[in-house]
């Protein structure tokens, strides 16, 4: 069962903290992470009990050479050629992990679109307009938090593009 609070004990993690600094209202859920579980998006929306098409998950491409960040939903897929173009770019390939890991600040699973280490250019799949709030990873693997889709947008410099697939 996914516990809420406005703000993560200890400090919080650079997403909640970025999110507290600027005023945006959010909702951090957190629940027990089960190594063994074959998806990171889909445990957190069955542990939340909130459909998947509402859980996004932060992924990291490399965009003509510029590490670039993807929100799509964890109930599909990215659609690499769609961001490329998002972007202005010709070709998107998935980042390698330790590299999307180093740069973010944050380890595969709970890499979160917010309070990155080091601000990437961001895209945000367009299908999150449909929903009054989201949830992204909040920095850490068994953390999500849950805000308005264009208070993500402002926050991270979003562009909003069709880049997944369902």
């Amino acid at each position: 069962m996914a516990k809420k609070s406005k703000k993560q004990q200890g400090g919080g993690t650079p997403a909640t903290v970025a999110l507290t600094a600027a005023g945006v209202d959010h909702t951090v859920h957190s629940y027990e992470h089960d190594p063994a579980h074959p998806s990171y998006g889909e445990e957190a929306a069955e542990a939340m009990g909130v459909s998947p098409d509402r859980v996004f998950k932060t992924l990291v491409a490399d965009v003509d050479g510029t590490l670039t960040v993807a929100v799509v939903p964890v109930s599909g897929t990215l659609d690499l050629k769609a961001l490329a173009a998002a972007v202005g770019g010709k070709r998107a390939a998935m980042a390698d992990p330790a590299l999307a890991e180093r740069t973010t600040g944050y380890v595969r699973g709970g890499i979160s679109p917010l309070g990155q280490r080091k601000k990437l250019p961001t895209v945000l799949d367009e299908s999150a307009g449909a929903h009054p709030t989201i949830c992204v990873s909040a920095g850490r693997r068994g953390l999500e938090v849950e805000l308005a889709p264009a208070d993500l947008a402002t926050l991270t410099k979003a562009v909003l593009a069709p880049i997944g697939r369902g």
